[in-house]
């Protein structure tokens, strides 16, 4: 097929200096909803969005050589938010953008908020769409959900002057139930136990309006933003009363602290008006103000939540919008009159939420599916966008994922799992130093990308662009690091995927793993003779020594690259790399005891890392070692491409390639022992709380009580702490000098990290490779995923039922290894190397 042209790839829309698109992809508009707030109006839209996946047979190259690509169709919702007083010249640019604006004439597009009934006739007038009103608090609740279950580091704690002040929350396995406190003109305090199920408890007429007029008539600001501005200025002490005013220190018999608000505008009643008696500013006043207003909520929350023993507790509004003195004085009044058990919480998106809930109610489907948000498109958490309309914008987008995900169902607690190892928003030295690290590096991304398509006309003007949006990324991640959650090497890889799938580079390393597969098969027959020639625990270290030094060949490991690029590093040379023992975290005699004296594992999930040796002379003959001691086992790849990693179509090709080489694989494959299935990870670290649902499903059926994960960037830059209900081996060369001296070692530290099911507690100074002789725990109990369902085996029969909240019984005939989708058998006539 033939390159996807410039226009094809990037549809019109406003061009901005940092690479960001505001309404991208207008003329791919599906559906259309809009919030429109008494301030704030936001626009929400679907479009598909065409992209493209490299075939990876050899059949998939043309008569040319050129790689061939199958052309798919994605789906992304588009949110974009500016302020009400623009909406007539939005909705010009939306209408003049449309490609074919008449299909959407006499159509409904869902509309809510405040200003709905206002806006009306515009509607109709600029766009010839019927309305279709949905009920305000309903739609901020279906937003809500929406955003919890879906984007990772949604939520998150506010605590001014600490390091750091933004403390994001992982996405647990249930959000249900919370309580959600809407601040707009006025409250609204909402209890939400389900999907479909929630009430509004309470509220106060004490809000945002109240806030903003109360400020009109005291102060001369001329609107909510520059009252905001006054009261960061202002100097509450001056206006409020302080229980050390009236008692002259704390009024210890009563706890309270003397810095405490006894009266708000106490100090305000003698001044009569009198320009000489007083001793306030019109900033004292805003703060004190917003103080006023954000105390009584935070009391009155505070009460309905000790009420509804509800302790997760959501803010959002306008009054809000992400500003941090209103975020301080809500989260200090909540923790105050709830002593600290109820958690304050509040949302990156909180402005969007309307829009969402909009916009599901009229997609009915929408909210079926997972979605993510896409770093390459996305404006970022408190910021905006200059535009030539000449307006300040916010944007969002979120792409709907190719598999539907659910959290691990072997992960021993769920709701506590943090993929990540190091927070770089926290830790400065790290940030910088990684920052630095992938601008040097994005050079080479970017040349490895423009030599995957020597035929393109357009190759090198998109990857210009594609740099120029990384960059830009990264710089303003140094500005703020909190811009899409928290910051991680993992968000930092991410970002660089999703750019290179934006400017249409869909596998730059195709090439390059293609070669070093082929390259790595042929050495394949000589390294399992080789491991058949040695016995009992050389055998094993010798398998685990395999793995570490095939987990070398990383061509996103600049020293590594280098040396792959220089010399003629092989196999060989790099097990020569791999440093004498003890290691950096050394439990291989654990591993080794195991395996000699305990029974075989039932089935291991294997989570690979790189193609080519990695692979092919490492994993393979590390799981053929497993299969010879009668262990199933599924190889889990990524489903997208990620620098030189193995992908799942790639995956299914080598093993078909090496059952050609070695009988023990290829039996193996045809009695469905070993198993290829896709993760439905698009980067180079592992999440584990969005792993792919059939994956999921077949763990869970199989009995799985051994997990493996490689890599450094899945077993070191993510899950290197991650607990499991099973058994857990963690192998990984630190392929970065920096990192590995920080760790406490140096280049090529090894990390093999075995971790047995413990079952009783242990002290904190116990080494869990000292626990040896621990039985597996019985991991088929019932587990609660992401999607509100509830998998569990049936007894009755070989298949896992799903139940879903509402009771409905679901079934997924067994797992990819039984139903064709997911596995190639090798045919049975293929000339063999016995082994």
């Amino acid at each position: 097929m033939a390159e996807t042209d410039d226009e094809q790839i990037h549809p019109q829309s406003i061009k901005l200096p940092a690479a960001v698109e505001v309404f991208a992809n207008l003329k791919n508009a599906k559906k259309f909803a809009i919030d429109i707030g008494i301030s704030l109006t936001k626009i929400a839209y679907y479009s598909t969005v065409s992209y493209r996946k490299a075939l990876y047979e050899n059949a998939g190259l043309g008569n040319s050589g050129e790689r061939a690509y199958k052309v798919l169709e994605g789906s992304r919702l588009h949110f974009v938010k500016f302020e009400t007083r623009h909406l007539e010249n939005c909705l010009d640019f939306v209408k003049a953008n449309l490609v074919h604006a008449e299909r959407f004439q006499g159509k409904s597009v869902k509309v809510t908020g405040g200003g709905a009934h206002k806006y009306t006739p515009l509607l109709q007038e600029k766009l010839g769409l019927l309305i279709d009103k949905e009920d305000e608090i309903g739609c901020l609740i279906k937003g809500c959900n929406f955003l919890l279950k879906n984007i990772p580091c949604e939520a998150f704690q506010f605590e001014k002057n600490c390091n750091p002040e933004y403390k994001f929350q992982k996405a647990g396995p249930n959000i249900f139930p919370y309580m959600l406190v809407n601040i707009g003109s006025g409250v609204s305090i909402l209890k939400v136990e389900s999907e479909e199920q929630f009430e509004r408890i309470g509220g106060t007429a004490t809000g945002g309006g109240t806030f903003w007029g109360l400020g009109s008539l005291l102060t001369k600001a001329k609107g909510f933003d520059e009252l905001l501005q006054l009261a960061e200025r202002g100097d509450h002490r001056n206006v409020d009363m302080l229980v050390k005013d009236i008692y002259g220190g704390d009024y210890t018999s009563q706890g309270l602290p003397g810095d405490l608000i006894a009266s708000s505008f106490g100090k305000a009643m003698s001044c009569n008006n009198n320009l000489e008696t007083k001793n306030f500013s019109e900033a004292d006043i805003a703060r004190s103000l917003l103080f006023t207003i954000s105390n009584d909520i935070g009391q009155i929350a505070s009460l309905y939540a000790s009420q509804h023993n509800l302790n997760k507790v959501y803010f959002g509004g306008y009054f809000l919008r992400n500003h941090p003195l209103s975020m301080h004085t809500i989260s200090y009044s909540i923790m105050y009159w709830s002593h600290g058990k109820v958690k304050p919480l509040f949302l990156r998106h909180e402005g969007y939420l309307g829009a969402i809930g909009a916009f599901l109610y009229g997609a009915e489907q929408s909210d079926k599916f997972s979605w993510l948000e896409n770093y390459a498109g996305s404006s970022g958490f408190k910021d905006s966008i200059s535009t030539k309309l000449g307006i300040q914008v916010d944007q969002l987008e979120i792409d709907q994922a190719e598999n539907a995900v659910t959290f691990c169902p072997l992960l021993k607690d769920p709701s506590s799992y943090n993929p990540d190892t190091m927070d770089l928003v926290q830790d400065k030295e790290a940030r910088d130093y990684w920052l630095q690290c992938f601008e040097e590096s994005v050079d080479k991304f970017v040349a490895r990308a423009v030599m995957s398509q020597p035929h393109s006309p357009t190759a090198q003007d998109r990857a210009v662009k594609l740099k120029e949006k990384y960059i830009s990324r990264l710089h303003y991640l140094h500005i703020e690091p909190f811009a899409y959650g928290a910051l991680t090497v993992r968000t930092l890889l991410d970002i660089i995927e999703h750019c290179m799938k934006e400017f249409d580079f869909p596998d730059p390393y195709l090439h390059q793993k293609k070669d070093e597969n082929e390259k790595a098969l042929g050495h394949l027959k000589a390294r399992i003779v080789e491991i058949d020639g040695l016995e009992s625990s050389v055998k094993i270290e010798a398998l685990i020594m395999g793995v570490l030094s095939g987990n070398m060949f990383d061509w996103g490991a600049k020293e590594v690259a280098t040396l792959m690029e220089t010399t003629d590093f092989g196999f060989k040379e790099a097990q020569s790399k791999i440093p004498g023992r003890p290691w950096l975290e050394d439990c291989l005699d654990a591993w080794i005891e195991r395996l000699e004296k305990g029974p075989a594992h039932k089935c291991a999930a294997i989570f690979v890392d790189n193609s080519g040796v990695d692979i092919i002379l490492g994993i393979l003959p590390f799981a053929r070692d497993l299969l010879l001691r009668g262990t199933k086992v599924i190889l889990c790849a990524n489903s997208a491409p990620a620098l030189n990693d193995v992908t799942y179509p790639e995956l299914v090709v080598t093993l078909r390639n090496s059952s050609k080489i070695c009988n023990v694989i290829k039996k193996a494959i045809k009695e469905q022992r070993l198993i290829a299935m896709e993760t439905a990870q698009a980067g180079p670290c592992l999440d584990l709380s969005r792993l792919n649902l059939d994956l999921c499903l077949a763990m869970v059926r199989n009995k799985v009580d051994l997990i493996v994960i490689e890599g450094m960037g899945r077993s070191l830059h993510t899950n290197l702490h991650a607990k499991m209900k099973c058994e857990c081996l963690k192998l990984a060369v630190v392929k970065n000098r920096w990192l590995a001296r920080r760790l406490g070692g140096d280049m090529y530290a090894v990390i093999c990290k075995y971790e047995p099911v413990v079952q009783k507690v242990k002290s904190d100074n116990e080494n869990p490779c000292e626990n040896k002789d621990a039985e597996t725990e019985d991991n088929s109990t019932c587990i609660s995923v992401r999607m509100d369902l509830c998998m569990c085996e049936d007894d009755e029969s070989n298949n896992v039922s799903t139940t879903s909240a509402n009771g409905k019984r679901l079934t997924s005939k067994g797992s990819t290894d039984d139903d064709g989708k997911d596995n190639e058998n090798v045919d049975s006539d293929s000339s063999l190397c016995n082994n």
